[in-house]
């Protein structure tokens, strides 16, 4: 093939692949969403929370500042007045160049409506005609997303209790769940209280009660999710072994490593992001840094039977990682989160990433919190990882390899699913103990 050739059946190959999103923080409806009127719907999706995104709320704060417009009377406006504000500014008033800004365009020509409109208005009535259930297959059909891995907090009051009062909010086809347990490593002593309170005896030493206990909630809480994770976000300071957080390694090695490996089931750890570095700014005052690769090193080295899924945040720790996933097989790195989710970053990390593994990455998640932005994000990184692999197989058709669809199919359905899926996968010596 020549490079036209490659260029057509890679992009054609790469758009006609579904993806399974392996991390989000999108929800099934009976976790309750945004129109439903009840102020506490996780499903969040509309025009006006595209537009009050954090992204776009720092960013209009770059063009009217504090000075201006004080943090608190921001935040006391309504998600209307606050969405207006942010259209008014960012999109009218300057050229929406920013990625943030084209990902909301991107997002409305896909659903078929003018991004150009000067106010929401119209966008506003087009989504109040929208149901929530039949939405989300609209939005999984234009982004070609087969499943939506959700991020459940099992230490959020609100969320726990939807588990506990209708067991069956998970059982939606087109959702995974994810355990999500960031407490359990960050503060091991609130943690204990909450667990105690739930009915699990535990105290802040680790007893090996405390150590059975704390096995039988994850256990517990893995089975009445079906996850098919366990995931952490974590600070750019989390070292292991940690001399300053005993209670942490002992969690890690007597806990959650165990665990783990008797269900097969990886641990997900998004590394790097400091928060509320600006508080006043709230979900989108927090920030990046950089995190201690030796430290996953450490782990996949002393937890051979383990399987871990790392991501971190900071560009500068990329090439590092990427040469410690070619040291252990348990590692998989996945996806471009957060303040990478920017198209020159992604291309560098992707070809970087075949470079050192070739095929055996998860190349993109959308960590969407708005449902709609799954149609973005995928729009925008499909275009990118076709272009990356069109210079990749040119590469192999000069050196006198002959690539053909096959090749390019099987390469598409493990990037962007089979990796992540085979990975989760227990073990059948694990599936049969």
């Amino acid at each position: 093939m020549d490079r036209q050739q490659l260029q057509q059946l890679v992009s054609k190959t790469i758009e006609a692949q579904p993806v399974t999103d392996l991390h989000t923080h999108c929800y099934t409806p009976g976790f309750g969403h945004a129109a439903d009127g009840t102020g506490k719907g996780l499903l969040l999706w509309g025009i006006d929370e595209l537009v009050t995104y954090h992204y776009l709320v720092a960013e209009v704060y770059r063009i009217v500042p504090a000075s201006e417009l004080p943090y608190d009377k921001f935040w006391a406006m309504s998600k209307t007045e606050q969405a207006d504000h942010i259209w008014k500014h960012v999109f009218v008033e300057r050229t929406p160049i920013s990625e943030a800004c084209r990902g909301v365009l991107t997002t409305l020509k896909k659903l078929g409506l003018d991004p150009n409109e000067k106010t929401l208005e119209p966008y506003r009535k087009w989504f109040a005609q929208q149901d929530a259930d039949s939405y989300i297959d609209k939005v999984m059909q234009i982004a070609n997303v087969d499943s939506i891995t959700m991020t459940n907090e099992v230490f959020s009051d609100h969320e726990r209790g939807i588990w506990e009062s209708n067991p069956a909010v998970g059982d939606d086809p087109r959702f995974e769940a994810v355990l999500r347990i960031d407490k359990l490593l960050r503060d091991w002593p609130a943690a204990v209280k909450c667990l105690a309170e739930l009915g699990y005896e535990v105290t802040e030493q680790f007893s090996q009660q405390t150590i059975d206990e704390t096995r039988r909630f994850l256990n517990d809480w893995l089975d009445r999710m079906k996850a098919v994770y366990v995931a952490m976000s974590l600070p750019p300071e989390f070292r292991y072994p940690d001399p300053q957080n005993k209670s942490g390694n002992t969690f890690i090695e007597k806990v959650l490593m165990p665990t783990l490996a008797e269900r097969g089931l990886p641990w997900a750890m998004m590394i790097g992001s400091r928060m509320q570095v600006n508080p006043a700014l709230k979900d989108a005052g927090d920030m990046v840094g950089k995190s201690d690769i030796l430290s996953v090193v450490n782990l996949c080295a002393r937890f051979p039977d383990n399987k871990f899924m790392v991501t971190m945040l900071s560009r500068e720790n990329q090439h590092e990682l990427c040469v410690a996933a070619r040291k252990f097989g348990n590692l998989m790195l996945f996806g471009c989160w957060w303040f990478l989710n920017n198209p020159s970053i992604i291309e560098e990390m992707t070809r970087e990433r075949i470079e050192l593994l070739g095929t055996s990455f998860a190349p993109q998640h959308s960590d969407a919190r708005i449902l709609d932005q799954l149609i973005y994000k995928w729009d925008h990184s499909r275009k990118i990882i076709a272009n990356v692999l069109v210079d990749k197989y040119a590469d192999l058709v000069d050196a006198g390899y002959n690539v053909t669809a096959d090749h390019v199919q099987r390469d598409a359905r493990l990037l962007l699913r089979d990796n992540f899926r085979n990975f989760c996968q227990p073990t059948p010596a694990t599936a049969s103990a």
